[in-house]
């Protein structure tokens, strides 16, 4: 082989590496929702909203969760202003309920009727009940919580808060905002604050 043959060979697997690197590069947030808007249908109350970003979280996705402090700062306390306390000044509820609703994952999918009940999931991301056996830890363990963060008033405002809207705290929280998104009731989050905060409750055994 000559030297024109070989740099012609050489040349063509460089073109070949580089065309490998675009095909397996990641896509960029515009690809990915071009792609979500091809692909997915609405159907039954999964509509469109369900692939829609707001302004906080196609923030956080651009950004890859690394806002500027001073952005972040001002879309927390617009997130913070916006949250809905309950009319009545009652931040806790019957923690049973609230058991049940952080140990249950299944709700609002296409086929579940609108404004039904959901579950919180809570047990996919925290560990909440000291016995409890199984449990993700994307987030913090919950265990203990009220022992550790008290149950006053002050305490039960800043949970139901959190529950409602965590990007109030954490911009890009990876928490769910339950609240916002209408996927939990305000008795819902009461009882979930009563579950964390209640004595009697197994998160504080």
């Amino acid at each position: 082989m000559n030297r024109k043959s070989i740099r012609l060979a050489l040349g063509g697997v460089a073109a070949a590496l580089f065309a490998a690197q675009l095909v397996h590069a990641d896509p960029t947030p515009l690809q990915v929702r071009e792609v979500l808007h091809r692909d997915f249908h609405a159907r039954g109350q999964a509509d469109m909203s369900r692939v829609d970003q707001d302004d906080v979280q196609w923030l956080c996705t651009v950004t890859h969760n690394h806002p500027s402090d001073k952005k972040a700062q001002e879309l927390e306390a617009e997130q913070l202003a916006m949250i809905k306390y309950p009319a009545d000044g009652k931040y806790i509820g019957n923690w049973k309920r609230g058991e049940k609703l952080a140990s249950t994952g299944k709700g609002m999918t296409w086929k579940d009727k609108p404004g039904g009940t959901h579950g919180g999931g809570c047990y996919n991301c925290h560990q909440l009940a000291p016995a409890q056996l199984s449990y993700g830890t994307i987030g913090p363990s919950l265990a203990h919580y009220a022992q550790k963060r008290g149950s006053g008033v002050d305490a039960q405002k800043y949970v139901y808060a959190k529950l409602y809207d965590s990007k109030a705290f954490k911009l890009c929280s990876e928490m769910p905002r339950f609240g916002t998104s209408g996927s939990l009731s305000e008795q819902d989050i009461k009882d979930l604050v009563a579950y964390l905060l209640d004595p009697t409750s197994p998160v504080n055994k």
